[in-house]
């Protein structure tokens, strides 16, 4: 996984510093959603993998179903990616380009996994919470986890704040066999 970020870092960085340039983050945020599910689509890949077709046809075969849902810019991208056999890192391309821009506007996205449902309050203290300790804008996406028994663990970036129960049990079970 290491090696395919090495290699897909640059292509998300000319990505973002073309979007940003074009102030256009957003944009090529949808752009680069649409690469990656276009690449990873099973009879697309299948097709780009076929020796029968050249670059050119593998291009206007994945510019075909993108559509014109890309701007030229985009378009540059999909043709270079494609021409030095890349186009596989399209998802971590946008991931890198996705944390690229999270972290030039400040934000910070949170998962809250939850036994129990959260109510639009608690939400909003949470993630007021969140905002405070990390110094950042929290986009939070909340996901319904029973089998955390009680409580909530939340991520946000490589730190997880485990308050569940299933958490504590597993910090006690330790302990007893320490």
């Amino acid at each position: 996984m290491a090696e395919l970020t090495t290699v897909a870092r640059p292509y998300a960085e000319a990505a973002f510093d073309i979007a940003r340039g074009k102030n256009a983050l957003p944009a090529w945020s949808t752009m680069l959603e649409l690469v990656a599910s276009v690449a990873t689509d099973p009879r697309v890949s299948e097709a780009l993998a076929s020796p029968k077709l050249g670059d050119a046809e593998k291009e206007s075969l994945f510019l075909s179903v993108c559509g014109e849902r890309l701007d030229a810019d985009a378009r540059s991208l999909v043709r270079v990616l494609i021409e030095s056999d890349r186009i596989g890192l399209a998802r971590e391309i946008r991931e890198l380009y996705e944390k690229r821009r999270n972290d030039a506007e400040g934000v910070a996205r949170a998962l809250i996994e939850s036994a129990l449902p959260v109510s639009d309050a608690e939400l909003a203290d949470l993630t007021s919470a969140l905002q405070r300790r990390f110094g950042r804008r929290i986009e939070a996406t909340v996901r319904a986890a029973p089998e955390l028994i009680g409580g909530a663990r939340i991520t946000v970036g490589d730190t997880v704040i485990d308050a569940s129960v299933q958490g504590r049990l597993a910090v006690m079970a330790t302990d007893l066999t320490a």
